[in-house]
């Protein structure tokens, strides 16, 4: 029985591991670029956690990451699994700011909520095509997901270049590709002056909350959640697999399109090329970190929010290449897939045994 347990604690502190593993390695690659590891990772630390700016900026990072991450848990919970993060936060973006800029004069209380509506409801309707290819077609969601991330970068292209370019620029004939300003009545408010946290970051913790009530609380929840662990089992039981699998696929993309509304909103105040900055990978980093559990994502995302703001100190500091934080995350990511991977072999390995 003591042994059983001690198995078990170990199984689910193997994830944690993952990061003080990879920045073992990572001091590996900074002796190999004649950096100091220790003055490296303290710059690091420094700068994201170091001071009020600092920890003001991993929160801020650390939003989008949040909610993506949310979607993800939902996508990986009901069995699927969604790439398209990044291209649903850009339509997300797009949609908030077209109906932002087209609206000026309507009061905030009204422009505001819709939205954050719009930006929810165009990342779902974008996550649901390939929800609906998956569930009537049987097509793969990873290729699916991966092209719509494309299809919308280039949608963006085309937008910023042409509806939704700002009219100053074409005035000036500079023709930047961005859009207008987004009118002040939509600006999420600033928790913290003189910084750019903003109330974004208190409705992804609310909705982080909610996604825990909804997945372990609900009969919805269960279904989904029944689907991913045994879709045979799912189907006997007269659950209908490929509409759950769809639904946690809409709803993935409805995240991630709110990420893009909280992110045009709070933070650049218009809509512009590169506005997603890796977001939606990154949040799946969050996601496996926090062991694919809303409440596990919080912490994960400051920890990957701290990392991302840190890199621009670390770069200054050591004169180190900032993608060696992008190298970082995908070790991250293999440690802990692998941990998990090693872990249900030991679980089969035990039911056989038992």
């Amino acid at each position: 029985m003591i042994k059983k347990y001690l198995n078990r604690i170990i199984e689910e502190l193997l994830p944690l591991l993952a990061v003080p593993a990879a920045l073992l390695i990572g001091a590996g690659m900074l002796l190999a670029l004649n950096a100091n590891p220790i003055e490296a990772y303290g710059a690091l630390f420094q700068g994201a956690f170091g001071d009020v700016s600092g920890l003001t900026q991993t929160l801020v990072k650390a939003t989008p990451l949040l909610l993506v991450g949310l979607g993800v848990v939902i996508a990986f919970r009901g069995g699927v699994i969604n790439i398209g993060a990044e291209g649903q936060i850009i339509v997300g973006a797009l949609a908030t700011t077209a109906l932002a800029v087209s609206a000026p004069q309507w009061p905030g209380w009204i422009l505001l909520p819709l939205c954050l509506l719009a930006g929810t409801a165009s990342g779902a309707l974008w996550g649901s095509i390939p929800g609906f290819l998956k569930a009537r077609l049987g097509v793969n969601e990873i290729l699916s997901t991966v092209m719509m991330n494309a299809i919308a970068t280039q949608l963006s292209n085309f937008l910023l270049r042409g509806p939704l370019i700002d009219p100053a620029e074409i005035e000036a004939g500079t023709r930047i590709a961005q859009s207008a300003l987004l009118p002040r009545q939509v600006w999420l408010l600033r928790l913290v002056p003189r910084t750019l946290l903003h109330s974004g970051v208190l409705i992804a913790i609310v909705l982080a909350v909610l996604v825990y009530i909804f997945l372990w609380r609900t009969t919805i929840g269960y279904r989904i959640r029944a689907v991913g662990l045994n879709p045979n089992a799912s189907r006997y039981a007269g659950i209908p697999v490929p509409i759950y699998q769809a639904l946690s696929l809409i709803l993935g993309g409805a995240f991630a399109g709110l990420a893009g509304a909280v992110e045009v909103m709070g933070v650049q105040h218009r809509m512009l090329e590169g506005l997603s900055g890796g977001y939606g990978f990154t949040g799946i980093v969050a996601a496996l970190f926090g062991n694919l559990h809303p409440l596990g994502a919080i912490p994960a995302s400051i920890l990957f929010g701290g990392l991302l703001v840190g890199a621009d100190q670390m770069q200054r500091t050591v004169q180190v290449p900032s993608a060696l934080i992008s190298t970082l995350l995908g070790l991250i990511v293999l440690l802990v897939v692998g941990s998990k991977v090693w872990t249900q072999y030991r679980a089969r390995r035990r039911e056989i045994n038992e």
